[in-house]
């Protein structure tokens, strides 16, 4: 179990999860009646992260997807602790995923946004961990306003702080540098950082820069299929 964390200086607060190793072995996927990749293996230990890497339609998105167990595989499987998962509640439990929606309602203000996640993540919530919620992405003086009014970063911004209010050992993140701005990068590298100390691991789909210091990169393009016998309509 990890260290918990508290103080309320915008540090994380680590709560309680059980780290794990997470991997994937002969995954292939269709789309549109397209094969996307085949052949894909990783591995992401504790405390590890993994960069996707490929261009616009390599399937970066279809493999964070596959991995939170949104989108089937037609070959391959995945497995936590070498352990094939087949649970999709238990796996679903142990990850958050970050994408390109947001999932912000927008009749809810910043904070209520937040206090929302964490009750239906946690069963619990409280005001102490909104806070340095707020605190990790400078959210703080936002709290009371409506969500409907965010300005696209904001939106992000707050996206991402739900990763503080119901820690999990396992983040997927998709582009989720886009609309953010130098100050807000930084949050967000210091953010993963201190997931990853705890034990945590990262997948993270970036064109640019990743926001990940010694992680390791996986190509789509070296597992795209390379004939029309990929090509199908089922």
């Amino acid at each position: 179990m990890v260290r918990r964390m508290d103080g309320g200086t915008g540090e994380f607060q680590a709560g309680d999860f059980q780290a794990g190793s997470f991997s994937g072995a002969g995954l292939a996927c269709r789309r549109g009646g397209r094969m996307v990749f085949s052949g894909l293996a990783f591995t992401v230990a504790p405390g590890g992260a993994l960069v996707l890497r490929g261009a616009n339609g390599s399937g970066k998105t279809t493999l964070l997807r596959l991995m939170a167990g949104l989108t089937a595989a037609v070959a391959g499987q995945l497995a936590w602790d070498n352990r094939a998962i087949d649970d999709p509640d238990a796996h679903a439990g142990r990850l958050r995923f970050i994408g390109h929606l947001d999932a912000i309602k927008p009749a809810l203000t910043v904070a209520e946004n937040l206090r929302f996640w964490m009750s239906l993540w946690r069963g619990e919530s409280r005001d102490t961990v909104i806070t340095d919620a707020l605190d990790a992405f400078d959210l703080r003086r936002l709290a009371g306003f409506p969500a409907r009014l965010l300005s696209a970063g904001q939106r992000h911004r707050l996206a991402l702080a739900r990763l503080v209010v119901a820690p999990a050992p396992l983040w997927l993140l998709d582009e989720p540098g886009n609309a953010l701005d130098e100050s807000s990068l930084a949050a967000l590298a210091r953010a993963i950082a201190a997931h990853r100390a705890r034990g945590g691991a990262v997948v993270v789909a970036s064109h640019g820069a990743a926001f990940v210091d010694g992680g390791s990169t996986l190509n789509l393009g070296d597992f795209a299929p390379t004939d029309d016998a990929h090509w199908s309509e089922q």
